[in-house]
């Protein structure tokens, strides 16, 4: 048994740690409601209201009247941004899901180091005002991207990061019509690890084990068309419109029966021991004259077109959560161009048996710093 002066160097150490683990549970609200002026979130706001103890929101008052909520996006959901560090943003959302306000309270992003004034991004970042959050949890279209060139991640990531924790927020608060989402009742959709794959290319498209989404230059150009910025129908493609832009397949090997026939036997050994406990794996393969990799996570480690969308979580990979894959196994599969695995991390909250989407973004210059963005979904379900 420990000595007695053992013992009381443990309980004083446990003392001084104590508090370190109770304000790493502390909303960020709390700090910023100190640090933000009302006002810099909604013009006439006059000041916030004590924070709730159940959910961290806190009223946003105009004299004594509330007009509002606001919270902070990252007590909802993750904002980890180009820097790897998390992007504070507090939003404001009024009794409708609408969103009155939107302020960039804290960052680490390397946007200034590169040229961009931080003023770019706030401007960008104000488009969020007026989004109806209960249409978008209902299937709404979304603003159009605002996205600023040599920022897309940060952009990206705050933008997604507001529209997620907004819903999430009007959920909790029964905001628009919407409630808290309900444990799923009745029978539920478990995955069989013993269940195999098909053994064709044909056929696992065909039961949609392999989900695929092509794109022809005709309709890339139909979707530049479609964006209020003429600049960008004036630099379309000029191959043929049946040319493929890209060819995109994608897969969740992590699933058993899945990994070993796309992966084969030695790569899906490899997989397994790469994983972590609660970690799944999709692959997305691809070929034509649009890459979904691009180059700019060789620089900055993010793939910036691509995310993973399910619900209300968004998945953005790193480098780190990605492995190339040599020829895809399966019989009769096309030799793509690219052929990749990417890991979802347990901490995400993907669920498996649940349906998601590929959203790629697809990038056009239109003039010497300047692009315009549109978005294609791949959407994917294991087969039941």
């Amino acid at each position: 048994m420990p000595a007695p002066s053992l013992w009381r160097l443990a309980a004083f150490l446990l003392f001084l740690l104590l508090p370190l683990a109770v304000s790493a549970q502390t909303p960020h609200l709390q700090r910023f409601l100190v640090e933000t002026s009302p006002s810099a979130l909604v013009p006439d706001a006059t000041g916030f209201g004590a924070m709730r103890t159940d959910v961290p929101v806190a009223p946003l008052l105009r004299g004594s009247d509330r007009i509002g909520w606001a919270f902070i996006t990252s007590d909802f959901v993750g904002t980890t941004g180009y820097s790897g560090k998390p992007i504070h943003i507090m939003v404001a959302v009024d009794d409708d899901a609408r969103i009155l306000g939107v302020s960039l309270v804290h960052h680490s992003e390397p946007i200034v180091l590169i040229g961009i004034p931080e003023s770019r991004i706030r401007e960008s970042i104000s488009g969020q005002v007026g989004i109806d959050l209960a249409d978008l949890a209902n299937g709404g279209d979304g603003p159009e991207l605002n996205i600023i060139s040599g920022a897309t991640v940060t952009i990206m990531v705050i933008d997604d990061s507001i529209q997620r924790s907004g819903i999430r927020v009007a959920r909790l608060l029964g905001l628009g019509g919407l409630s808290a989402q309900a444990e799923q009742s009745g029978p539920r959709f478990d995955i069989n690890p013993e269940i195999a794959a098909p053994d064709s290319w044909f056929d696992m498209l065909g039961d949609g084990t392999m989900r695929r989404m092509t794109l022809e230059v005709g309709q890339v150009n139909a979707a530049f068309e479609a964006l209020d910025d003429p600049r960008a129908a004036r630099r379309a493609l000029t191959d043929p419109p049946e040319t493929t832009y890209i060819d995109l397949y994608a897969a969740q090997v992590s699933v058993p029966g899945i990994g070993q026939e796309v992966m084969g036997a030695a790569e899906y050994a490899n997989l397994t021991d790469w994983l972590n406990e609660g970690d799944h794996a999709i692959f997305v393969g691809g070929q034509g004259l649009y890459s979904f990799k691009g180059s700019g996570y060789v620089r900055g480690g993010i793939f910036d077109r691509i995310v993973l969308i399910q619900g209300d979580i968004s998945v953005r990979f790193r480098d780190r959560d990605h492995r190339r894959l040599g020829d895809v196994a399966t019989e009769g599969a096309p030799r793509l161009t690219e052929s990749d695995i990417f890991r979802i991390p347990a901490e995400s909250g993907f669920d498996p048996a649940e349906p998601w989407r590929l959203q790629l973004l697809v990038q056009r210059d239109v003039a010497a710093l300047e692009r315009a963005f549109t978005t294609f979904d791949l959407g994917y379900q294991l087969p039941r």
